[in-house]
């Protein structure tokens, strides 16, 4: 979510919390026990028994944070390549099943592809690479997602994620109980909107189109240009499948694509820090380590859809050195003992909707609860 568009619709919200002052429980960041050791070897082999708690737990994420650059790029290119095959599926003369299928595997390799270029964005990938770059610009311009729009506010979010008050740039707002009950019906209305499921359905308009690209142009047109560049490349995309291969050519190419993963890309951001037992903390008694072992979760999954999500469900991980190429986050939670039992959820539709269902911080209980 950029950090523009969605401010604008809880800014008064930020400003009743602000104001009112309200008094935040601060959760003390848990003591681990630490049994391991990385060698300083980029390999992350060699592991030695040593306990380790804070910046030397994130420290010990360091002998994974450097990526094997003929892997990267051939999980780039391989991926491109079946997304190439997997496009020309949903155009080819073929009964509607088979591009039904086609457009299904589309969708997620689009998620696949957006998290690969995420990574980039992170300089955990293909870093200083100027073919990478300009691939990844154009990737991002496609997924509705530009650099400069993507940046600002994924930057944002992994230095505050978790902090009340200002967890809402980069991520779905939070709102305190006590917060909530005092606040008008129409910040009320734009705050559950935000975290409403149907918002999330329609990530593709709601999320993207309108609050990646458009919105984010219209507040800065001159920082944001390749939000108005992607609008117009989009349209101009979908106005060619709809003249040259009809509704079918624009269904099955575009809309159901980009609705089906947007809609799951939009989620996966979702659950990863909204979840039963997820921590929110004042400024005081946040800290990055904690930010990323109590508030970012482990999505159990099966192995076929880790590899559809390029590892992104391994956030804990992610969050506590967001350097770890995707291909070596399972290798960092093998062989790391602090990282093996993660709070997690899963896509099964009970955990969705209990995920779904929370919906402000309870000060006292320290939990998300049903407003």
């Amino acid at each position: 979510m950029n950090p523009k568009a969605h401010v604008k619709a809880v800014a008064t919200s930020a400003v009743i919390a602000a104001e009112e002052d309200i008094a935040v429980v601060i959760a003390t960041n848990p003591q681990r026990e630490n049994t391991s050791k990385p060698s300083p070897e980029c390999s992350g082999g060699g592991l030695e028994e040593s306990p380790r708690t804070g910046k030397e737990l994130i420290l010990a994420t360091k002998a994974f944070a450097c990526e094997n650059r003929v892997r990267s790029w051939w999980e780039v290119l391989f991926t491109l390549a079946l997304f190439g095959v997997a496009f020309l599926g949903t155009l080819a003369p073929w009964v509607w099943p088979l591009r039904l299928a086609c457009s299904i595997l589309c969708s997620l390799l689009m998620v696949r592809t957006f998290v690969i270029f995420h990574d980039h964005q992170h300089h955990a990938i293909l870093d200083n690479s100027f073919i990478a770059d300009f691939l990844m610009r154009f990737i991002g311009i496609l997924a509705l997602t530009p650099s400069s729009i993507w940046k600002s506010s994924h930057n944002y979010h992994h230095n505050h994620n978790s902090k009340l008050l200002c967890a809402r740039i980069g991520s779905f707002p939070i709102m305190t109980r006590q917060h909530y009950a005092k606040a008008s019906f129409s910040v009320r209305f734009k705050y559950r909107f935000m975290r409403h499921p149907l918002t999330m359905m329609f990530g593709y308009i709601t999320v993207f189109l309108i609050g990646m690209s458009v919105s984010s142009f219209m507040e800065n047109p001159r920082k944001n240009l390749d939000g108005f560049l992607a609008v117009v490349l989009h349209l101009a995309f979908a106005a060619t499948l709809y003249i040259f291969g009809g509704f079918s050519a624009l269904f099955f190419t575009l809309l159901l694509p980009y609705s089906l993963a947007m809609a799951l890309g939009t989620y996966l951001f979702y659950v990863q820090h909204n979840f039963p037992g997820v921590i929110f903390r004042d400024s005081k008694g946040w800290t990055y380590e904690g930010a990323a072992l109590d508030s970012s979760s482990f999505l159990r999954m099966p192995m076929i859809m880790h590899w559809f999500t390029a590892n992104i469900g391994y956030h804990h991980i992610h969050h506590l050195n967001s350097r770890i190429p995707f291909y070596r986050l399972p290798e960092a939670m093998r062989a790391i003992p602090e990282l093996r039992n993660p709070k997690s959820s899963s896509l099964r539709p009970f955990d969705i909707w209990s995920c779904l269902r929370l919906t402000v911080w309870d000060v006292e209980g320290q939990r998300m609860i049903p407003a």
